[in-house]
């Protein structure tokens, strides 16, 4: 049932209803019911009317809205999918011609470590293409059940606390976090030369979050100005997309941080 039928529904079913019923009593039912006990019935009549319509409209209209939420986190999926389809056709199209240069010029280490990113990127692709759309799970237990995968593939023992409350993010904004993360956690295996990571995300009320990302690896270059690299360009994207600041710098302890922080965050610094 659409909407406009709801309308028309609410308009005209609560007239007709009562209005049939006074039509009814006024002409037929007079001599059998006193004007005090007819008032008393269409009392009762209206609350009772009032009460079903109101329980049976308002669960209509929950499952409608349920339905909308249900379709927009879908599309922001197959979106993200969209999107991870076209890093791992780019990122494996450049893998592939590098491989046939090197192979060309008999380099065949070279052409082995390409021929192990060609690996990692199918290997991280089908996992994220793995669950469906409909699974039922929290943003924090795809967090985690993403995390613990990379973990068992790329052999960095990962260490993570996430507190958010269900609901915390719109579907359109986990997406963007979620890809934040994933480009982060692809950076630290392919990059860092790391033997462990953290991921700390705590949410203190609306529009005040906190992501802190660190490894223990080899560290990042300073950054002047503007990220130049696709993935940290992307990544800041994201961060000005959720209306976050983001941080990239090496850790006091040797590795990197990445911090993004939206309104006054949810953790000290």
């Amino acid at each position: 049932m659409t909407y406009r039928s709801l309308y028309w529904l609410t308009v005209l079913l609560p007239p007709f209803i009562i209005g049939g019923f006074e039509f009814v009593r006024h002409d037929f039912l007079l001599e059998y019911l006193s004007m005090e006990t007819g008032n008393v019935y269409i009392t009762i009549l209206t609350l009772l009317l009032s009460f079903l319509f109101a329980t049976w409209m308002f669960r209509k209209i929950e499952r409608m809205n349920a339905k909308l939420v249900e379709e927009q986190a879908r599309r922001a999926v197959y979106e993200e999918r969209e999107r991870l389809a076209r890093e791992l056709h780019d990122g494996i199209a450049q893998s592939l011609f590098f491989l046939n240069v090197k192979l060309k010029q008999g380099q065949l280490e070279d052409a082995r470590v390409a021929v192990s990113a060609i690996d990692n990127h199918v290997r991280q692709a089908i996992f994220n293409l793995r669950s469906l759309p409909e699974e039922g799970s929290s943003f924090t237990q795809r967090v985690e059940k993403w995390l613990a995968q990379w973990s068992a593939l790329s052999g960095v023992d990962v260490t993570q606390e996430v507190k958010l409350d269900d609901g915390f993010f719109s579907p359109a904004e986990e997406v963007q976090l979620f890809g934040v993360i994933q480009e982060a956690f692809a950076n630290i295996r392919k990059h860092a030369n790391a033997r462990h990571a953290w991921l700390k995300l705590v949410g203190a009320g609306p529009g005040n979050w906190q992501l802190v990302i660190e490894d223990d690896g080899i560290g990042i270059p300073p950054i002047d100005g503007e990220a130049k690299k696709y993935g940290l360009a992307m990544m800041c994207e994201r961060a000005k997309q959720l209306g976050a600041a983001i941080v990239i710098r090496q850790r006091a302890a040797g590795g990197t941080e990445i911090r993004l922080t939206a309104g006054n965050g949810g953790m000290g610094r």
